[in-house]
């Protein structure tokens, strides 16, 4: 996913994505432990897309805390 597209997200389908991101990573994984994935390189770029999007998503936390003040 690209960033002009996370940042198009609202902040509650971010959030949904991640924790899909993050469930699709964790299967990743254990497929991999049981059987070599024919590409290892996915899990990597699944890992950098969620950290794409916790950045997006803490940002936006970050601007919502200065509007506070």
């Amino acid at each position: 996913m690209k960033k002009e597209a996370i940042n198009e997200l609202s902040t509650a389908d971010l959030m949904e994505r991640i924790e899909e991101q993050r469930l699709q990573y964790v299967k990743m994984k254990l497929n991999h432990a049981v059987s070599p994935l024919d590409n290892p390189h996915k899990l990597g770029a699944c890992r950098k897309e969620i950290a794409r999007m916790m950045t997006e998503l803490r940002k936006r936390q970050i601007v919502e805390g200065k509007d506070n003040k």
